[in-house]
């Protein structure tokens, strides 16, 4: 768990780091998407010298453990994952986000990043697996849980009702995004998580069709429908464009038959999970991009940035407002002074 946390603060997946480099080549793609992009790509070139992490909103640790039926441990697993993320933060310059309440309304920093979310299942086979995931306030703050009925399961409401409330994620948790659209599910919080498993890539192997049994499945149609939907929205990577998300993950979940609840949730451009597995052969972690800086270009910011509005804000506030109110919404700016 340890290394684990320490790993998802300063590395990312190399799948994901592609996705960000692609941008890069994209005739499709704004300056703003490419400006993005390449400092995304910058930015991950640093972090992983392990010593600042890729983002400064270093989450909660999460972990998702399921143990096999044939592996036996002390019954203190969720207290020795605990004391691996404790490590984790701890050794390492990770900020503490956690906070405790005291009463109602005063709260005080846990001084440790703990408590942690641990979840624990019990499975078939001999081998321990895990999830490990750190998640930001951003991305968190963007997920949503809309109780609906079949009135919404048409293609035309469906549709609409996406488009009004993927635009409402807007562009505070640093897109570009993963999203995660889930379609039914047999409660509230069966919905919620599987948004977060799909954003992590994590329920990609579901079959791609229903059957009368109620298995849920991935909706690859749709989930084509709403990244054209995304990218023709033209919020872009934050700063207008086609990039708002990389990719999409739409499940369809079973229901009772009055209600139909729905998740929306994003993973961002923090995208920080690993896999990890202990087996009879040993332990194992997945392995992240240890040298983001091959998928840097050989090209200058002053290709791929357009044009940049320099402020000094040491001047009269007037002068800068009069300044800023002379260029439209998504002007990228250049700021200096104290």
């Amino acid at each position: 768990a340890k290394q684990a946390m320490i790993d998802i603060a300063h590395l990312l997946r190399p799948a994901h780091l592609e996705q960000v480099a692609k941008i890069l080549k994209d005739p499709e793609a704004s300056a703003n998407d490419k400006f993005v992009a390449l400092e995304l790509l910058k930015n991950a070139n640093v972090a992983a010298g392990m010593i600042l992490p890729s983002c400064q909103d270093t989450g909660t640790g999460i972990c998702m453990g399921k143990r096999g039926q044939q592996v036996l441990t002390d019954g203190e697993d969720e207290a020795a994952i605990s004391k691996g993320i404790f490590d984790a933060y701890t050794s390492t310059n990770l900020r503490y986000s956690q906070v405790a309440p005291l009463d109602m309304f005063k709260e005080v920093n846990t001084k440790c990043n703990l408590p942690a979310q641990i979840d624990l299942y019990a499975i078939k086979g001999d081998a321990y697996k895990f999830m490990f995931m750190a998640k930001g306030g951003g991305s968190a703050n963007k997920t949503y849980l809309y109780q609906q009925t079949k009135a919404l399961l048409n293609p035309a409401s469906l549709m609409s009702f996406v488009e009004e409330k993927v635009k409402s994620l807007g562009t505070a948790a640093c897109p570009p995004y993963h999203i995660a659209l889930v379609v039914g599910g047999l409660s509230a919080e069966m919905t919620l998580k599987a948004v977060k498993l799909a954003s992590t890539k994590y329920l990609d192997g579901l079959h791609t069709s229903g059957n009368d049994g109620g298995r849920a499945y991935r909706d690859l149609e749709w989930e084509a429908k709403i990244q054209k939907l995304c990218q023709d929205m033209g919020i872009g990577a934050q700063f207008g464009g086609k990039y708002f998300c990389h990719d999409v993950r739409v499940i369809r979940l079973p229901r009772h038959g009055a209600s139909c609840p729905v998740g929306l949730g994003v993973s961002c451009s923090a995208d920080r999970q690993a896999l990890g597995k202990i087996t009879k052969d040993g332990i194992f972690l997945e392995q992240l991009e240890t040298d983001p800086g091959r998928f840097l270009p050989d090209v200058t910011d002053d290709k791929l940035s357009g044009e940049v509005v320099k402020i000094d804000i040491n001047r009269p506030m007037k002068e800068v407002l009069a300044t800023l109110s002379k260029y439209p919404i998504k002007t990228r700016l250049s700021l200096t002074g104290t």
